[in-house]
């Protein structure tokens, strides 16, 4: 056997999956197996490995780490070279043959490493390194290495002063990715099984040098490496890992003889550099929070200011400002507004909506709390806008491109113009599953065909927009800010040469086996929503819940009432407008709604009204299905759904939604029904 391929895996199914996928692809005529050694997860991984005729699977009952788990796969490796390869990479279809050709013409290669890609196409650093002496870590974390990268003084860390294209011999490489010949475990061994997980790749070069053996990084072919995919399962914790495992190699290799003093004063250096870490980790959760504290700091002496002008009760100030705050503190956090949701603008709007019921309910029960009910409102009314608002005019300024915005805004957070890559049917599939999708941030504005196909063809409503060989161009043309590919029918070579050459552009890369319902992106999992037909059980089918929204819509519905008064009597008796009826389907039956001419200026308002009037009746409601003309049967009907103004289907009809689509929306919304959802579908209801 050639080649024997050791994976350890935890709780990266998806990411697993794709990297066997592309492993089995690139050795077709190569005798090969892969070990696959699962350190306990809990992912559904065991079961999708044990549907897998060609894998090797050894399973530990619990997580043994990294090197200790890579050890065991060596131990039964058969192969004339082993690779180590992490299980979240992507390999090019030659990566193998060149690299085993490259050992077999070089004399005393210990082990060798490829050029290693982010999911954006930089270069990930740590594929070629210096190992941390001293002198080599003082540079890297005093961040001369950083202003000095082409300095061989200052830029040993990462060797960021050679030439990426050139093959060159090395300290360490990176364990994402290493192949060696048997030769060199016979000689060295394996992993230092102490190191749990981080530093034991550092190690094991450490000790194939200290060999005699030669380390070499070779860029004539190269991988992906979404970098981490385990560890975000607990940052933190990974994070105290890593900063232990560097402090271990150092009193390991270091810390004897004259160089003793000096290794002392890199741990202590690696200890501050760890705290560093930790308070850049939680910066983004400080900055939103202490950005909403100032909001709602000003808020509430405005409330106070207006009631009480010109007095100004500093006294009452202070504790009415922190038990109001830390209401609406709490409710953000609740929202996820400090986490997954951080500039979510819906979500913000529900929990200041949330936190002003909240406070309000305090006035009544609490007397010390209550000295002014307008405060409340006052300072409730001003975060409504300005809580959302700061997350809003951020994400217009990052839209715009402006570059301190584009800095703080995740990508990931923006709607993003899309191109997908593949064949027709996989395109056409791919479009249906990302349409379907509840929520999202991708906006597919034409497909690029991997076979010459002529311009100006439709493919699921979507514009076929040229051929692969063009796409450079097409990305420039069309300002894509994110490609899919279709990892099935995309050669690998050129997914990993179209990521390379775009460099520095900015654009979101991500892959979609046509036959997974998952996108691989950004060392991140985005599921594609499929909820099943039968066998749920949906909320709004209990009495409690279609009684909360009967609640939530008369009462929104008499908050409007007054507001459009005066608009519908204008229309009506003023301008004398002249009302209709138009005839849609309901779950009860077919339903006339009256409306206005639509040649009135402002009839929107009026017609609102009318709705309203619906709306009381109970014929409609604020949330639910598209109202429909001729609609001879559908799934609205058969679940009791009445027709919204608004609703999943309406704010995503630029999707070109099918009736599958449509049907999916709706089964999401019963099954997921909350007051909160409508008042989201509301607020995205406005800003489309």
């Amino acid at each position: 056997m050639t080649l024997s391929l050791v994976i350890v895996s935890y709780n990266v199914r998806e990411f697993l999956e794709q990297a066997i996928r592309s492993i089995q692809k690139a050795l077709d005529d190569v005798s090969y197996e892969i070990i696959v050694v699962d350190n306990a997860s809990s992912d559904g991984t065991i079961a999708f490995l044990q549907k897998q005729n060609n894998i090797v699977l050894i399973q530990n009952d619990v997580n043994v780490g990294f090197g200790k788990a890579n050890n065991q796969g060596f131990e039964v490796a058969r192969g004339e070279y082993i690779c180590a390869i992490n299980p979240d990479t992507i390999v090019q279809e030659d990566t193998f043959k060149v690299l085993i050709d490259f050992i077999s013409k070089h004399k005393n290669v210990g082990a060798v490493g490829c050029k290693i890609l982010n999911p954006d196409g930089s270069l990930q650093l740590a594929c070629r390194r210096s190992f941390p002496t001293p002198w080599v870590a003082f540079t890297k974390i005093s961040g001369l290495a950083g202003l000095f990268p082409k300095s061989k003084l200052f830029g040993r860390y990462n060797l960021t002063y050679l030439n990426p294209e050139q093959v060159s011999k090395v300290e360490a490489i990176s364990g994402s990715f290493m192949l060696l010949p048997r030769s060199t475990i016979e000689k060295v061994g394996g992993f230092d099984e102490s190191f749990f997980m981080y530093g034991e790749d550092l190690d094991w070069c450490y000790r194939i040098r200290k060999a005699g053996l030669d380390i070499y990084y070779v860029p004539d072919t190269k991988i992906i490496h979404f970098k981490g995919e385990s560890s975000k399962k607990s940052p933190f914790e990974q994070r105290r890992l890593f900063y232990e495992a560097m402090r271990l190699f150092v009193e390991k290799h270091f810390s004897k003889g004259s160089a003793f003093l000096p290794s002392r004063l890199l741990i202590l250096a690696i200890w501050m550099r760890a705290l560093l870490a930790f308070f850049s980790g939680i910066a983004g959760f400080v900055a939103g929070m202490g950005t909403d504290l100032v909001f709602m700091t000003l808020s509430i002496a405005l409330g106070i200011y207006w009631r009480f002008s010109p007095q100004f009760p500093w006294n009452a100030f202070l504790i009415v400002h922190l038990v109001y705050s830390l209401v609406w503190i709490f409710s953000l956090a609740a929202h996820g507004v400090y986490t997954k949701n951080r500039f979510s603008i819906p979500k913000s709007f529900s929990a200041v909506f949330i936190g002003l019921i909240v406070n309000s309910a305090l006035t009544f029960f609490f007397n010390q709390y209550g000295f002014s009910r307008a405060v409340v409102l006052y300072s409730g009314l001003l975060n409504l806008v300005a809580v959302p608002g700061w997350r809003f005019l951020l994400k217009m300024g990052a839209k715009s491109g402006f570059g301190l915005f584009s800095h703080i805004i995740p990508a990931s957070v923006l709607k993003k113009r899309s191109l997908i890559i593949g064949d027709p049917a996989a395109s056409e599939h791919i479009i249906h599953r990302i349409g379907s999708r509840t929520s999202g941030s991708s906006t597919i504005v034409g497909i690029v065909l991997i076979d010459d196909e002529p311009n100006g063809k439709i493919i699921a409503g979507v514009p076929v927009v040229g051929n692969i060989s063009r796409l450079p161009d097409i990305i420039a043309r069309e300002k894509i800010k994110e490609v899919i590919f279709t990892t099935d029918k995309v050669p690998y070579d050129k997914i990993l040469s179209t990521i390379a050459s775009s460099h520095g552009s900015q654009i979101d890369f991500k892959l979609i086996p046509s036959n997974l319902d998952v996108i691989i992106g950004k060392a991140n999992i985005d599921y594609i929503d499929d909820i099943p037909f039968v066998g749920l059980d949906y909320k709004l089918h209990a009495v409690f819940y279609r009684s909360v929204k009967r609640l939530f819509d008369i009462s929104f519905a008499a908050l409007l009432f007054l507001i459009l008064l005066p608009v519908y009597l204008m229309f009506r008796f003023i301008n004398a407008g002249k009302v209709t009826k138009k005839t849609f389907s309901g779950p009860g039956g077919e339903l006339a709604l009256s409306y206005f001419s639509d040649n009135l200026k402002y009839a929107q308002a009026a017609n609102l009204f009318l709705r309203l009037l619906d709306i009381f009746k109970g014929d409609i409601s604020f949330v639910g299905s598209e109202l429909r003309q001729n609609m001879e049967s559908g799934l609205e009907k058969s679940l009791s759904l009445k027709p919204g103004i608004t609703g999943l289907e309406q704010i995503n009809n630029k999707l070109n939604l099918t009736q599958e689509d449509r049907n999916r929306y709706n089964l999401y919304y019963i099954k997921n029904y909350s007051p909160l959802l409508d008042i989201e579908i509301l607020i995205k209801s406005v800003f489309n």
